[in-house]
């Protein structure tokens, strides 16, 4: 199998309010287990788009670790560098939604599965020969042992003659602002292109203005800052041009991995080698279709959904 491209960081379960609105100190119900985390809705749609994908992470020897690879590996995702541990449960995210828009979670990961990745899990010879390694803010943020695996899954691809692509997927719950601002930088400094949102742009750079801000990551290392502006689509940014590109209107169930999955639309535009307009415009529809279903995995397109709403 030619794996292409590689995600690293956590697998986990979301389980998520039932209903918009209901905040997580007060009794109510919840809907799920759903297959979830960053890197893994990443891989997972990286395939679904018909292109190989592998994941590199931890689950606990249960129900909700067995849950999330046999979802993936029914989806064509490799996870033959995804460890089973028996001493660690697999890591749990509680999340509400709000009308606004904004959403609220609990994180069950440090001590979970999730942010149990060993050094020896990152294989030379497996990212050697990868096009492009994936790497989220929130696997940084989880503890130091997950910064130190994504570092060195990026100096190996790096120096075999792959990309980084970085969503810095930001998660104050699990550490203030400064500090992800500290241990983003030594993938900033060497990725190919990064996926932020408005927010995120501004929390890294410190800047009011998400325009400005984007502007300003291009001095970070990025070649190509691509920035989610959600309903009103993407802005795409390059040393020498700004291009926007409209969204795609759909109807709204459920928004969690529709930036994910927007991510894996831009490395597979890219690996196809189209222009960053069309990358951008193929990866809002991505990320658009995605929304149709609740849960994080749920809604992840196929090339051909893809292609039949793009044709639309």
């Amino acid at each position: 199998m030619n794996i292409e491209v590689v995600s690293v960081g956590e697998l986990l379960v979301e389980v998520m309010r039932e209903k918009v609105g209901q905040p997580l100190d007060t009794p109510g119900t919840f809907v799920g287990p759903f297959a979830s985390g960053a890197p893994a809705i990443f891989a997972d749609a990286v395939a679904k788009l018909g292109v190989q994908s592998g994941i590199i992470g931890s689950v606990g020897k249960d129900d909700f670790g067995k849950l999330i690879l046999e979802r993936l590996n029914q989806d064509g995702v490799d996870i033959t560098h995804v460890s089973s541990l028996k001493d660690y449960t697999t890591g749990v995210a509680f999340v509400t939604y709000f009308s606004d828009g904004s959403r609220k979670f609990i994180y069950h990961l440090p001590q979970a599965a999730s942010g149990k990745i060993s050094l020896d899990q990152i294989d030379k010879s497996y990212l050697s020969g990868v096009k492009y390694l994936h790497i989220m803010g929130s696997s940084l943020s989880i503890n130091e042992q997950c910064q130190k695996v994504c570092y060195k899954a990026v100096e190996i691809v790096k120096n075999s003659g792959g990309k980084i692509s970085f969503d810095p997927n930001l998660r104050p719950e699990l550490l203030s602002v400064e500090k992800i601002r500290q241990i983003c930088q030594p993938v900033l400094s060497s990725c190919e292109v990064i996926l932020p949102s408005e927010d995120e742009a501004k929390m890294l750079t410190g800047n009011k203005d998400s325009l400005t801000a984007c502007k300003e990551l291009l001095n970070f290392g990025p070649k190509i800052v691509i920035l989610k502006c959600g309903a009103r689509g993407s802005v795409v940014f390059t040393p020498n041009e700004k291009i926007e590109v409209p969204s795609f209107k759909v109807k709204e169930v459920d928004p969690t991995g529709a930036g994910d999955c927007f991510d894996a639309g831009v490395v597979v535009g890219m690996l196809r080698g189209w222009d960053l307009r069309r990358v951008a415009k193929f990866a809002n529809a991505v990320g658009a279709l995605t929304v149709g279903k609740k849960g994080p995995m749920e809604g992840t397109p196929n090339l051909d959904q893809v292609n039949h709403l793009l044709a639309g």
